[in-house]
């Protein structure tokens, strides 16, 4: 979900329809959409469907499948840089068109007369989504850039992370005097 102030957002379900990037081919997730279909029908057999594994093995198996972004996310999730021992690193497959068919940004204008503020690393191939969300916005909002960040340095990186809280206190600090 887009709070009014988000860093690296990024909507789920537009990830799986159209690629971290936006640029996925089609093929893509009708692919998706047919595994989640064949993981009902083993569940309706009463089998243990299969699941959708979020990270390889190996860093270098993500960089295959995802590139910088995908080598990026699995040194943060599958390390102990972000791990979390709750985090199942799966999702199952029957519940991927559900997921898609959401849209976390279609309820963006009603946060109405509200600021929101959207941090995007220059590098961030997910920053497209951060670029709808503003759009989508009606009321006082900012878009602000953190130069040679990407998606996952906004996490936990010092550098980035200390421009952005920066950003963050002076917006609200702005917008929450004008509102009172």
């Amino acid at each position: 979900m887009v709070r009014p102030g988000t860093v690296s957002a990024v909507d789920v379900a537009r990830q799986f329809r159209l690629g971290a990037d936006g640029a996925q081919d089609p093929a893509v997730f009708l692919g998706m959409l047919d595994a989640a279909a064949h993981a009902r029908t083993v569940a309706a057999r009463g089998e243990q469907p299969p699941v959708l594994t979020l990270f390889p093995d190996t860093v270098e198996q993500a960089y295959a499948l995802g590139g910088e972004h995908g080598a990026e996310g699995f040194e943060y999730y599958r390390t102990e840089r972000g791990r979390h021992p709750r985090s199942a690193g799966f999702l199952a497959w029957n519940s991927i068109d559900k997921m898609a068919a959401f849209d976390a940004f279609a309820p963006i204008p009603l946060i109405g007369r509200r600021p929101l503020l959207m941090i995007v690393g220059t590098r961030a191939v997910t920053s497209w989504m951060s670029i709808e969300a503003f759009q989508r916005a009606t009321g006082p909002k900012e878009i602000h850039w953190i130069d040679g960040a990407s998606h996952v340095d906004l996490y936990d990186k010092k550098q980035y992370v200390d421009l952005a809280v920066e950003r963050i206190a002076g917006f609200f600090g702005e917008n929450l005097r004008r509102a009172a």
